[in-house]
């Protein structure tokens, strides 16, 4: 055993190996070691304006990186920063935690150490709900063996997991890092795989009418490039839904549109939920993507695989990744012909918008405009609230370019994910639609954006308040904030020239601010929109009267 190889510098090396290039996260006395090591790695550290955002950052890296982490100290700084992790569980992000704990002699001896809640397995306990796989690192010997086994959990189930570090076991001598084999993928059954594809193919050859409904865990697990093979070479248009939205191009000519159930565009709805074949690749069954439950698809026409099994009408077939199942339904599809099989409704370009004259602006006007404004170098993120229910109807063109919490929902995130996206893709640019309750939830973080030269755009809509929840329910005066000088806060935050805040009402305010932040490509650009009369898109009052309806009815 080398002095030189260290618990920290084995787990590091292990975090650099699984692609981490940059780890996010808060100080604390406890985990002040495993930093300075942290330092002089060749992992980059970003620090956070709290732990929560640390969270969001490392989940927007994971997103598009393939995995992220974090590092917090003990009891203020990990629970603090439950609620990302169990956003990242619900989701399926890879998302690695360390936690700096007490020293492990201060726990043998039960001593009441500054934050300490309870006892000392506390937060081991909570976070064994809330992620993959979990272990504190109390003996050196062993540590190197748990920091494996954690990481490749992490990284084969796209789920997050948690590495608690005493302060006394940072420095400890451990054995040094051998060669580490890829994370062992899950495995299907032969047998079972055999006969699932046969039955599979049996029902889609027979199909007049088949069509691929691409869902989020195509996303998770990277199969994205391996379904647009499947796409291209069986001749079968597609459908994604708002969780999976640009995992396959919009451009494709095979591109159906969102499904939404009732929310979707009606030739959307139609030639899905019409469809004799419904092939559903990793489809998430949430109330969101599925407008509320307002879908309308037969069992028994449908092939779903997911979640390590496919059922084809009633039958099921256990233990068959998702993976495994595109690629050997792939060579046994007879190929179609674009004339037979194709989307019932073309893609149609974006028109150029075109800001009236002293018109004051509204939702609909707003998208509208955003919409014209995105390019292939840009990603999107889209916050819960109006944003992620007008988003539907953006055309990202290219795949990897949304990102959106559509199952968890937990307002806020956009804004710190959009760092970690920032610097996942640096020749990317965020942007960022969040509406004001939710950017209050956050917005420190912009800060951050600024010191690491994160050049996003910052879209805030200024509706006043809370307006899903207005629009969801009977208003009151829990949905009020306080009002904000959003378009000052670069000034705030920016002591150099890094960053522009805008003030817009006029479309032709919008149409000039957006130009701006086109030609500043360097700076962070923060664009707040005032709406009047509360105003909204037409997807948050879908989505407020099929609610509304709901509750009627119980």
């Amino acid at each position: 055993m080398n002095e030189n190889d260290t618990v920290s510098r084995y787990l590091l090396r292990r975090l650099h190996e699984a692609g981490v290039n940059h780890l996010f996260g808060v100080p604390g006395d406890y985990v002040l070691d495993f930093l300075d090591e942290v330092i002089a790695s060749p992992i980059r550290w970003v620090g956070n304006c709290n732990e929560l955002n640390a969270g969001y950052a490392a989940d927007g890296y994971a997103r598009l990186n393939g995995v992220g982490a974090a590092v917090v100290t003990y009891g203020v700084g990990g629970l603090s920063i439950i609620n990302a992790v169990a956003g990242a569980f619900a989701e399926h992000v890879p998302l690695i935690l360390i936690n700096g704990a007490p020293p492990a002699r201060r726990r043998e001896s039960g001593a009441l150490v500054h934050h300490l809640v309870s006892n000392y397995y506390l937060q081991l306990d909570i976070f064994r709900k809330l992620t993959a796989d979990a272990a504190i690192l109390m003996d050196p010997q062993t540590a190197p063996a748990e920091i494996d086994r954690v990481i490749q959990t992490c990284i084969a189930r796209k789920l997050p997991v948690y590495l608690e570090l005493p302060a006394d076991m940072a420095k400890a001598p451990c054995r040094e890092p051998g060669t580490l084999s890829g994370a062992a993928p899950l495995s299907s059954d032969p047998a079972a795989l055999a006969e699932c594809v046969a039955e599979a193919a049996g029902l889609f050859n027979r199909g007049a009418h088949p069509l691929l409904l691409a869902g989020v865990e195509l996303l998770r697990f990277g199969l994205g490039e391996e379904t647009l093979r499947f796409v291209e070479t069986a001749e079968i248009p597609f459908a994604t839904m708002l969780g999976s939205k640009s995992v396959l191009p919009e451009l494709h000519p095979q591109f159906v549109g969102l499904y939404q159930g009732g929310w979707s565009r009606e030739t959307v709805r139609r030639q899905v939920e019409d469809s004799d074949c419904l092939l559903a690749l990793g489809v998430w069954i949430t109330d969101l993507d599925t407008g509320l439950f307002s879908i309308n698809l037969d069992s028994r026409r449908m092939i779903s695989a997911g979640g390590g099994q496919v059922r084809i009408g009633s039958h099921y077939y256990p233990q068959i990744q998702l993976g495994d199942f595109i690629r050997q339904l792939a060579a046994a599809v007879q190929p179609r012909s674009y004339l037979a099989s194709h989307p019932a409704d073309p893609y149609r370009p974006k028109e150029p918008f075109v800001p009236k004259a002293g018109r004051t602006l509204t939702a609909p006007r707003l998208y509208e405009c955003l919409n014209g404004f995105l390019d292939d170098g840009m990603v999107l993120l889209a916050e819960p609230g109006d944003a992620f229910c007008a988003a539907p109807e953006f055309g990202v063109e290219e795949a990897e370019n949304f990102i959106v919490q559509s199952y968890y929902c937990s307002i806020g995130y956009c804004t710190p994910a959009a760092l970690g996206v920032a610097l996942a893709r640096p020749r990317k640019r965020p942007v960022v639609m969040t509406g004001d309750g939710a950017f209050q939830m956050t917005a420190q973080e912009v800060s951050t954006l600024i010191r690491e030269r994160c050049p996003a755009i910052i879209i805030v809509i200024n509706n006043d308040g809370y307006l899903i929840e207005r629009v969801l329910h009977e208003d009151g005066p829990y949905n009020d904030i306080q009002m904000w000088r959003y378009a000052k806060l670069p000034e705030v935050f920016d002591r150099g020239n890094h960053a522009i805040g805008i003030l817009v009402t006029t479309e032709e305010a919008l149409a000039q601010a957006l130009k701006t932040a086109a030609q500043e490509k360097d700076k962070l650009v923060l664009i707040e929109v005032c709406l009047p009369n509360r105003d909204s898109s037409a997807g948050l009052e879908r989505l407020g009267q099929t609610f509304r309806q709901a509750q009627q009815k119980k």
